[in-house]
């Protein structure tokens, strides 16, 4: 299966070493990692054993730029990305890897469905991990000059697990943007969270099942993972209610949600937990509570398109129903998205770049322009919006 979307971009600790120039040169630019590989301690000969030969790979640049399938809203990229083959297979993953599930919540406290939705769509269950040279995605995306504070780090982790023996930059490949095995982790990752599961010595990420959902796990638990709290529930809300309270932005008790008339879908919600309502379409779409475990989710991906899609895909495999999709009002297209953006940076709005992606700047932006235009504050972009501005 050719996979869809952005491989997963997590949240990176930076050093000063990070502000070495970039740029310029790409053979001047790998031999400035080199010098700082072994100002780092690594041995001369294993910088140069692992840089020779990288070269720059103009396809992860195609790839990086190609971004269009985050431009679909959440209901048609769910329905796209979820589908019976993909429930039924992950059920038998859960039953088939079930010991590895059971350590996996006992040591990290992070339940199936959860890691089961990660693997399905970051690999189809392992079945396509990526075929670009990892050496070079990352050191191209190093070179590049708009996100070089993300892969640089990650070019100097992969040296340091090339000298542990854990890593060859001639053969390992992975996705694009540099993740390696059946749940698409960073090299700096596997060298704190790589999990030896099977005992054989090794962190295989791409060949042993228990390596790498193990290494998922402890990697969510590292990003703060509250074990046994869930993360998402299909919630139903009344005709009057505020939709300014919904969004990230806004977070209340169950108890105080309940008060304002918000009810479950599936079962019941989880007391004593802080929560936002999400309305991912809108106030005519389905809605969510989201609870803290929630926003873990976006460590491992910052598109909130996938973070909604894999939150619910990991309730589904743990028997929820379909949600409701309701009748959600017309989105824009990709173009129209990227006239929205320009309209609402001209504003004054940080809509986070002109690229036809709804991302978490562009809703805050369209919320405060529904509000000021007496609009349904809701957060999602619709024609009469664009139209008004």
């Amino acid at each position: 299966m050719k996979k869809l979307f952005l491989p997963a971009v997590l949240a990176l600790s930076t050093s000063a070493s990070t502000a070495v120039a970039f740029g310029g040169s790409f053979a001047t630019f790998v031999e400035g990692l080199k010098s700082e590989a072994v100002a780092n301690g690594i041995a001369p000969e294993v910088a140069s054993a692992f840089f020779a030969g990288v070269r720059q790979d103009q396809s992860v640049l195609k790839a990086d730029r190609r971004q269009g399938v985050f431009q679909l809203p959440f209901v048609h990229f769910a329905r796209r990305l979820i589908s019976n083959d993909r429930i039924n297979r992950g059920r038998a993953n859960a039953e088939k890897y079930d010991t590895v599930f059971d350590r996996i919540e006992q040591s990290y406290g992070v339940d199936r469905g959860v890691l089961l939705a990660f693997w399905a769509f970051e690999t189809d269950y392992g079945t396509y991990q990526g075929d670009f040279n990892t050496a070079n995605a990352l050191v191209t995306l190093a070179h590049d000059c708009r996100r070089p504070e993300l892969f640089r780090p990650q070019v100097l982790a992969a040296v340091e697990l090339f000298e542990k023996g854990q890593f060859d930059p001639r053969t390992t490949t992975g996705a694009w943007a540099g993740e390696i095995g059946m749940v698409q982790m960073l090299p700096r990752d596997i060298l704190e969270n790589g999990v030896d599961a099977d005992g054989d010595g090794k962190v295989s990420l791409k060949t042993s099942t228990p390596d790498a959902l193990m290494s998922g796990g402890k990697m969510l638990q590292d990003l703060g993972w509250r074990a046994g709290e869930p993360w998402l529930d299909e919630v139903t809300l009344p005709a009057d209610f505020d939709w300014s309270l919904t969004g990230l932005e806004t977070i209340k008790t169950i108890a105080e949600w309940r008060a304002l008339g918000v009810k479950p879908r599936n079962g019941p919600l989880t007391d004593g937990l802080a929560a936002s309502v999400l309305l991912p379409q809108g106030h005519k779409g389905p809605a969510f509570i989201a609870y803290p475990n929630f926003r873990v989710y976006f460590d491992w991906n910052q598109s909130f398109t996938y973070v909604m899609t894999a939150a619910y895909f990991a309730t589904r495999l743990q028997g929820a129903k379909v949600f409701d999709a309701g009748t959600p009002e017309p989105g824009l297209d990709g173009g129209q998205m990227k006239v929205l953006q320009t309209r609402l940076q001209a504003r004054g709005h940080d809509v986070g770049g002109i690229d036809g992606i709804l991302g978490a700047g562009m809703r805050a932006a369209v919320r405060a322009e529904q509000a000021r235009l007496g609009l349904p504050v809701d957060g999602w972009p619709t024609p009469t919006l664009l139209s008004l501005l």
